[in-house]
Protein backbone atom coordinates (compact mmCIF):
# COMPACT_ATOMS: atom_id res chain seq x y z
CA UNK A 1 0.00 0.00 0.00
CA UNK A 2 1.89 3.07 -1.00
CA UNK A 3 1.22 6.75 0.67
CA UNK A 4 -1.02 9.09 -0.64
CA UNK A 5 1.12 12.24 -2.70
CA UNK A 6 0.38 15.66 -2.85
CA UNK A 7 -1.66 14.26 -6.10
CA UNK A 8 -3.54 11.40 -4.65
CA UNK A 9 -5.41 11.79 -1.58
CA UNK A 10 -7.76 9.84 0.45
CA UNK A 11 -11.26 11.42 0.93
CA UNK A 12 -10.37 11.69 4.85
CA UNK A 13 -7.10 13.40 3.91
CA UNK A 14 -8.36 16.06 2.31
CA UNK A 15 -11.89 16.42 4.52
CA UNK A 16 -9.37 16.86 7.52
CA UNK A 17 -6.92 19.29 5.42
CA UNK A 18 -10.07 21.41 4.52
CA UNK A 19 -10.89 21.37 8.17
CA UNK A 20 -7.24 22.28 9.39
CA UNK A 21 -6.69 25.21 6.96
CA UNK A 22 -10.54 26.69 7.51
CA UNK A 23 -9.34 26.35 11.21
CA UNK A 24 -5.96 27.94 11.82
CA UNK A 25 -7.51 31.02 9.46
CA UNK A 26 -9.93 31.16 12.07
CA UNK A 27 -7.60 31.41 14.89
CA UNK A 28 -5.89 33.86 12.87
CA UNK A 29 -8.63 35.88 13.25
CA UNK A 30 -10.01 35.30 16.48
CA UNK A 31 -6.21 36.93 17.14
CA UNK A 32 -6.84 40.19 15.19
CA UNK A 33 -10.50 40.57 17.17
CA UNK A 34 -9.06 40.44 20.46
CA UNK A 35 -5.50 42.31 19.69
CA UNK A 36 -8.65 45.28 18.61
CA UNK A 37 -10.74 45.10 21.88
CA UNK A 38 -7.10 44.72 24.07
CA UNK A 39 -5.80 47.62 21.98
CA UNK A 40 -9.03 49.74 22.96
CA UNK A 41 -9.28 49.17 26.44
CA UNK A 42 -4.83 49.64 26.83
CA UNK A 43 -5.83 53.16 24.89
CA UNK A 44 -8.67 54.04 27.28
CA UNK A 45 -6.43 53.14 30.48
CA UNK A 46 -3.55 55.11 29.06
CA UNK A 47 -6.30 58.16 28.14
CA UNK A 48 -7.55 58.10 31.77
CA UNK A 49 -4.07 58.08 33.32
CA UNK A 50 -3.26 61.16 31.32
CA UNK A 51 -5.81 63.18 33.16
CA UNK A 52 -4.32 62.72 36.42
CA UNK A 53 -0.43 63.03 35.10
CA UNK A 54 -0.32 67.30 36.15
CA UNK A 55 -1.50 66.16 39.56
CA UNK A 56 0.15 66.57 42.58
CA UNK A 57 0.65 62.64 43.35
CA UNK A 58 2.91 61.42 46.51
CA UNK A 59 6.35 59.34 45.24
CA UNK A 60 4.60 55.71 45.28
CA UNK A 61 1.55 56.73 43.42
CA UNK A 62 3.43 58.62 40.93
CA UNK A 63 6.49 55.37 40.99
CA UNK A 64 3.75 53.13 40.42
CA UNK A 65 1.87 54.89 37.90
CA UNK A 66 4.82 55.21 36.12
CA UNK A 67 5.73 51.81 35.84
CA UNK A 68 1.99 50.99 35.13
CA UNK A 69 2.11 53.34 31.72
CA UNK A 70 5.44 51.28 30.83
CA UNK A 71 3.74 48.14 30.62
CA UNK A 72 0.83 49.57 29.06
CA UNK A 73 2.75 50.83 26.08
CA UNK A 74 5.16 47.35 26.10
CA UNK A 75 1.55 46.01 25.74
CA UNK A 76 0.40 48.12 22.82
CA UNK A 77 3.08 47.85 21.11
CA UNK A 78 2.86 43.69 21.33
CA UNK A 79 -0.92 44.02 20.40
CA UNK A 80 0.36 46.44 17.28
CA UNK A 81 2.92 43.26 16.27
CA UNK A 82 -0.32 41.10 16.50
CA UNK A 83 -2.32 43.13 13.79
CA UNK A 84 0.98 44.32 12.13
CA UNK A 85 0.13 42.68 8.81
CA UNK A 86 3.03 40.30 7.33
CA UNK A 87 4.03 40.60 3.97
CA UNK A 88 6.90 38.23 3.67
CA UNK A 89 6.72 36.63 0.15
CA UNK A 90 9.27 33.77 1.32
CA UNK A 91 7.12 31.15 1.41
CA UNK A 92 4.86 29.73 -1.64
CA UNK A 93 1.69 29.11 -0.27
CA UNK A 94 0.56 32.76 0.88
CA UNK A 95 -0.62 35.76 -1.19
CA UNK A 96 2.24 37.93 -1.01
CA UNK A 97 3.90 34.91 -2.89
CA UNK A 98 1.24 34.75 -5.49
CA UNK A 99 1.80 38.76 -5.84
CA UNK A 100 5.06 38.20 -7.20
CA UNK A 101 4.15 35.79 -9.88
CA UNK A 102 2.54 36.65 -13.33
CA UNK A 103 -0.61 34.55 -14.31
CA UNK A 104 1.02 31.69 -15.88
CA UNK A 105 3.51 31.33 -12.46
CA UNK A 106 0.32 31.08 -10.49
CA UNK A 107 -1.38 28.60 -12.36
CA UNK A 108 1.68 26.43 -12.47
CA UNK A 109 1.38 26.75 -8.23
CA UNK A 110 -2.28 25.76 -8.53
CA UNK A 111 -1.37 22.47 -9.98
CA UNK A 112 -0.55 20.72 -6.94
CA UNK A 113 -2.45 20.38 -3.65
CA UNK A 114 -0.39 23.23 -1.13
CA UNK A 115 -3.47 22.75 1.72
CA UNK A 116 0.01 21.38 4.25
CA UNK A 117 1.93 24.31 3.10
CA UNK A 118 -0.77 26.80 3.53
CA UNK A 119 -1.33 24.94 7.18
CA UNK A 120 1.81 25.19 8.22
CA UNK A 121 2.25 29.14 7.39
CA UNK A 122 -0.91 29.90 8.89
CA UNK A 123 -0.42 27.84 11.92
CA UNK A 124 3.42 29.70 12.40
CA UNK A 125 1.45 32.90 11.71
CA UNK A 126 -1.25 32.43 14.07
CA UNK A 127 1.58 31.01 16.78
CA UNK A 128 3.00 34.05 16.70
CA UNK A 129 0.25 36.34 17.14
CA UNK A 130 -0.76 34.29 20.07
CA UNK A 131 2.57 34.49 21.58
CA UNK A 132 2.72 38.25 21.23
CA UNK A 133 -1.07 38.89 22.48
CA UNK A 134 -0.26 36.22 25.43
CA UNK A 135 2.39 38.59 26.55
CA UNK A 136 0.32 41.49 26.31
CA UNK A 137 -2.64 40.47 28.15
CA UNK A 138 0.28 39.40 30.64
CA UNK A 139 1.60 42.92 30.35
CA UNK A 140 -1.50 44.81 30.57
CA UNK A 141 -3.08 42.60 33.94
CA UNK A 142 0.49 43.86 35.69
CA UNK A 143 -0.17 47.08 35.11
CA UNK A 144 -3.98 46.91 36.57
CA UNK A 145 -1.70 45.46 39.43
CA UNK A 146 0.36 48.52 39.37
CA UNK A 147 -2.45 50.50 39.19
CA UNK A 148 -4.42 49.26 42.16
CA UNK A 149 -1.04 49.51 43.80
CA UNK A 150 -0.53 53.52 42.70
CA UNK A 151 -4.09 54.03 43.75
CA UNK A 152 -3.07 52.64 47.62
CA UNK A 153 -0.08 54.88 47.58
CA UNK A 154 -2.73 57.46 46.76
CA UNK A 155 -4.83 56.66 49.62
CA UNK A 156 -1.72 57.09 52.53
Amino acid sequence: MSTPTTEETTPTTNANLDAAVTAVAGEVSRTDGKSSLLLAFNGAVLAGLSSVADKDLPLPTKVFGGAAVLALGAAAVLLLLVVRPRLSGADRASFPYWAQLDEDAIRDCMQGDSRAARIRVLSSLAVRKFVHLRRAVDLSLAALALLALAAVGTAL
